[in-house]
Formats: structure tokens, sequence, C-alpha cells
């Protein structure tokens, strides 16, 4: 489960002392199924949530409501901070919200909770690039979700230019330093790279969102939507073993090894078009050699021929 999530819920059983996942649903804005996991989740974790069955009942924390954290043992505490300290750099509002977390712990587990949020860091920007904050459209469209407001898009597709569109934004999604929302359009569900939004206004107009709606699942959804276009178009290469690490690293789930001889693999790669395959192994010159799929093979050639015109 998310940190933000963990440490609302368990804030919100203190406050009290009683909660059903329902309840927790409304609070956290996400459906029953994923406040009941998140739930679970938690008790198989370790923390001291209970359930209590029967009418009237719900989950609690063990010793009843509390107003602070100090029902969190040590190791609790460490694995909560954890969690928690990481996403902490991405903000000033995070790390004041962190800082009054600590506060609210018991003096003697301030020192390993402070130790465990120290003990990672992570740094979104790659080698070569300097460090850069969260970008100001992502803010102003975390603004509109949380709000609820309608979003008027500029949004550069894939298509021959931008378009102007209104959504409902419903979550955004962190995938390896590259943004996405996820959003109700008039043609359904859609996912927006954020970094090819030209502009984003939020609207006056609330934002509608279907009331079992989890970004988790959507996101999963879109994931395997993603992959399944990503595959369409298939070849198999023979590569030294030795850079096989390479390949997997340029087609990610879609590269498996169907066989080996004498130290070289023959390897079925996958990717939306000939063309994207042929772009990924130009650069391998000799060192990958197609062994079916003329198209592939075809694209290859041209841009073989292509770069040869150009530099002689």
């Amino acid at each position: 489960m998310r940190a933000d999530r963990l440490v609302a819920a368990l804030l919100l059983m203190q406050a009290r002392g009683r909660v059903t996942a329902a309840e927790l649903a409304e609070e956290l804005e996400v459906s029953v199924a994923t406040a009941r996991r998140d739930l679970v989740a938690m008790s198989t974790a370790g923390f001291p949530v209970y359930p209590q069955p029967g009418r009237g009942g719900g989950w609690q924390l063990l010793g009843g409501a509390r107003t602070d954290l100090t029902g969190l043992t040590a190791h609790e505490a460490r694995a909560l901070f954890r969690l928690v300290g990481p996403g902490a750099t991405a903000s000033d509002e995070a790390k004041s919200a962190l800082r009054k977390l600590m506060q609210a712990l018991p003096e003697t587990f301030r020192e390993s909770a402070e130790l465990a949020a120290d003990a990672t860091i992570i740094d979104a920007s790659r080698w070569g690039e300097r460090e850069t904050r969260e970008p100001v459209l992502v803010s102003r469209l975390r603004t509109a979700v949380e709000e609820r407001r309608r979003v008027r898009l500029i949004y550069w597709g894939r298509g021959a230019g931008p378009t102007t569109r209104e959504i409902d934004p419903w979550g955004l999604v962190d995938k390896d330093g590259v943004w996405y929302l996820l959003a109700g359009t008039d043609r359904g569900r859609r996912t927006f790279r954020v970094e090819r939004v030209v502009s984003a206004e939020v609207l006056d107009e609330r934002a509608e969102r279907p009331d079992d709606f989890s970004l988790e699942d959507a996101w999963a959804s879109a994931v395997d939507e993603v992959e399944n276009m990503r595959s369409i178009t298939q070849a198999v290469v023979e590569i030294d073993g030795r850079h096989l690490a390479v390949l997997r690293r340029q087609f990610g789930r879609h590269c498996d090894v169907e066989g080996a001889e004498g130290g070289v693999l023959r390897v079925r790669i996958g990717a939306s078009t000939a063309l994207d395959i042929a772009r990924h192994l130009a650069g391998w010159g000799a060192e990958a050699r197609v062994i079916e799929s003329d198209e592939v093979r075809a694209e290859i050639a041209r841009i073989g021929a292509e770069l040869t015109r150009a530099y002689g």
C-alpha cells in the first residue's frame, strides 16, 4: 500500500478508535476493496490493526483510540519511516509532515525512526542531468485531482499537432521518472503523458470519478494495455550471451531467450512496430543478427542506407 495512505489510515484509527473499510474508503477517496486490502496488508505486516467482527464492528488499533503514534513498536516505527522517508525529498510539505510524525513518536523510538528515514534517498535525475524538482504541471494536476476539478488540456499526442480537450483527472503515476495522468474523457478512461501536456487549466467545474475507481487497479490495466501494444510486432535475433542484459534493457519484458548454442543466444523480442525494433537494433551493427522478420530486416537496411548516404 502507498505510504501516504498507510499514515492516514493509522491516524484515522487513532483518532476514531474504530473504522470500517467503507469509512476508510470515503476518507481516503479509494474504493472499498482497496481500503479493505490496505487494512489486511497493515495487519499482515505486523501493525497492531485488528478486525472486530459483528454488528458495530470494524478495524481498530490494539489498545483503543490514541491521539498520537505511541501505540507503535520500535520495529513498526522503523517500518513506517522507511516507507515515508524516501518520499519526503519530493516537497517541502512532505518534509514538514515527516517532522510532525517524528514528534508524535515516543522519544525512545525517534532515533531509530530518524535513521530509517535517512537510510534511503530517491534521486530521480539521471547521470549528467541536474536535480529537478517536481514539474509545475504535476503539482497543478495533483491539485485538480485532490479538489475534484475538471481540467482543460492542450495535449500534443501522436497526431500532427496539439489538441484541446476537457478531462476529469483521476490520478497521477510516476513511472521511472515519467509522469502519467489517468483521467476520464468523453471516450472513457485515457492515460496522458504529462510531458506532452502543453498547458493545463484547472476549471471551476466539479470532476466526476467512478465510485469504485482504484488508481492502482486502473494503472495496472493501463500498463497491461501498453505492454500488449508494445509486443504486436516480433522478431528473433542472435546475439552473444554477454550482451543479453543490454537487449533486455531495450525491450523490457518483451525479450525471451528461446535457445543457446556455443555462447550465442537466440532471443525473441517485441515492440509496437518493425521500425521500433529496427531503431534499437541498428546501433548494434553486426553484434545482433535478425534471423526472423523480413520486415525488421528491411527497416534496418533502410536505416543503414540512409546513414551511408549521409556519412559516406
